[in-house]
This record gives structure tokens, sequence and C-alpha cells, in this order.
């Protein structure tokens, strides 16, 4: 059977999809950690067909790391990380709840991926246990706290119901919140997934209200989604928008220059929506772009960009000798000098 997989995974690779036109597609750059939340509907939806795509669009998007929701078969999981060089992967091991993460082995260092909230009295708030992504990226710590939260509902939220869906949710994320306070308190925090419910609802039926309500301690960085057009949202079918990336204040600071978007990896095929659909999920990913203090190095000009224009700067710093202006120092020689043109065009 392995062997049968494998000639199937090879033709797969080497034969060309006309539909296909992944070219344009692009997330993710050397200058910013970038993250996605990505239900994946059962991978693989359409066997290696669904595996195909999946490997390219990965590649094109150039993610540092994935939070996958919806995982199935483990086995085809794996040996499609075979086939994705730059990346490895890990899924939910103590009972199988579909949740796993991919990341960039050159520019992500796993500290650690565990579980919480995995015994019996929590089982009704979360069916698939949140799951831990340790990590660090260009020298600091960050966790991703990755989840798929119980589904379905009427929309009205009954706090007296505890088998009601939106109580379910409702409790779900305040036990994260618990979690995070009390655990993670002065970490930078990631809380990603598919959330099944809306940040942009009414107060009295809004799942997420206590998180809401801390907007000292937490933001939503895609609220701006879930109050925009629906032709943005994650989840076309409905439509409704149900795939979230929850921040903590860790990460407040340059929040300006913060990019969060649903890639919709639809537009770029023939067949629109309805081969995205048909052969890859019924989710679009969501994503979000955050400067790296290494590109904020190399931004000499400060315009969230690391383009020609740096280059022009830093050679109009170097011809105007200004001994005391710090911007620029790539090397950190505490001098302005050819050396650091070297290193700001290895970037470009």
């Amino acid at each position: 059977m392995r062997v049968k997989s494998i000639i199937i995974f090879l033709f797969a690779l080497f034969k060309v999809i006309d539909a296909q036109n992944f070219n344009d597609l692009f997330f993710g750059d050397d200058f910013s950690l970038d993250i996605a939340t990505w239900n994946i509907e059962w991978f693989p939806k359409n066997d290696e067909t669904t595996v195909e795509y999946v490997i390219d669009i990965i590649n094109s998007l150039e993610l540092d790391i994935i939070a996958i929701q919806e995982l199935n078969d483990t086995i085809m999981f794996i040996e499609m990380l075979d086939y994705l060089e730059s990346y490895s992967g890990y899924y939910e091991s103590s009972w199988f709840a579909g949740l796993a993460y991919i990341y960039r082995t050159d520019r992500v260092e796993i500290n650690d991926v565990y579980e919480i909230y995995t015994t019996a009295p929590y089982w009704n708030a979360f069916p698939r246990s949140p799951m831990i992504l340790d990590f660090n990226f260009a020298g600091e710590n960050y966790f991703i706290i990755n989840n798929h939260l119980k589904c379905c509902g009427d929309g009205f939220l009954d706090l007296n119901d505890e088998n009601d869906e939106e109580f379910r949710r409702f409790t779900a994320m305040n036990l994260l919140k618990d979690y995070i306070d009390n655990n993670l308190n002065e970490e930078k925090v990631f809380v990603v997934g598919d959330l099944n419910d809306e940040i942009s609802e009414l107060h009295s039926n809004n799942v997420f209200q206590e998180i809401l309500n801390d907007s000292n301690n937490y933001w939503f960085a895609d609220l701006p989604i879930a109050q925009g057009s629906s032709s943005g949202w994650s989840f076309p079918n409905w439509p409704s928008h149900l795939d979230h990336i929850l921040v903590t204040n860790e990460l407040f600071n340059g929040f300006d220059n913060i990019s969060v978007q649903t890639i919709k990896i639809d537009e770029f095929l023939d067949g629109g929506w309805s081969e995205y659909d048909q052969n890859i999920s019924d989710h679009r990913p969501v994503a979000i772009k955050i400067p790296s203090s290494f590109m904020q190095a190399f931004d000499i000009n400060n315009d969230g960009y690391v383009n020609e224009e740096d280059l022009i700067d830093m050679l109009l710093l170097i011809f105007g000798e200004d001994e005391n202006h710090i911007s620029g120092d790539l090397n950190f020689d505490t001098q302005l000098n050819i050396f650091d043109i070297i290193i700001l065009c290895d970037s470009l």
C-alpha cells in the first residue's frame, strides 16, 4: 500500500493541472513572522488531488507556521510533509482531534507542543483539546493556542443550558482566557482556529464578549475582516467569518504595522470557489503578518517595507556623514559604511 501511495504522490506532483495558477499567490516574507489558521476540512478532502493543491499552496504562501484544523488522514499528512522541503509538522497525539501544525524548520525553533483542558470535566467546552505551540522566532519566544470549537447552534447564547452550543463556545473562550491570564500572562500569545462563531455579533449573544471587554489585554486582529464585506470572510458557504486570530497585549506594540487577511486562494483558480471547495476546503485560511525586529532594523526609512528606498536612504545617511544616526548599522559595529550596504543588498 505504501508503494502504491508513493507512486500516486509522484504522479500528482509532476502532472500539470491547468486550473492551478499560484504564481501570484503569496503572503510570507523574510522580514516578518507569518502565521495562518486553516480549517482544511478533513484533510485530504479529495485524496491525492488535495495533497497536490496543498503542497503548491504552502510553498507559494511561504508562511512560517500554519495551525491546522480537521486533519483526518495522519499518514497522508506525514507523507505530504516529505514533499515540503522547508517544513515539518506535528499533529495531536494523545487522542485524535484533527489539530496540527506545519512550520518552517529554518525559521522556527520548537520548544514544546502540548495540550490543555484534556480531562473529562472540560470535554463539553472542548470537544478537541486546545494545542499549544511554544516556539522561538528571530530570538523571541511566542505561544500559539490552536483550537476547533464546537460547531452549530441557533445564534442565541443561553447561559442556563450547558448543552447550548453557544454556551459551550462561551465557556471555552473564557477558559482559554483564564489559562492565559494565569499561565502565560507576560507572554506573546496567539489564540487561533476555527472558533465557529462570529466576533461581531450583538453583546447579548456574543460568545467572545468577555474577551472583547478586556481590550487592554486582548485584541482580535481579524475584527476588521469580520466587520467588513462578506467577500472577505473565511467561510463563504454560509457566508460567515468563523476563523479568528486573537493576540495578547504583549503583541500590541507596533500593531499599526501588523497585517491580517483572509487568503482567497479560490481567486487564483480557474474554477474559483467551486474548484477550491471541491478539492481543498470549505474554509479559507486567515493569516497574520508581524514585522520582526530583524525587519525593523532593515527598514531604514521606517515605512513598513524593506526595498530599494531603504538602500537610497542608507546611502544618504552614509554620505551625509551623520555619525549620531544609529539606523542603518546592520552589522552593529557603530559605523555606517559599505559593509552595511552589502548586508542590505543581500536582503533585497
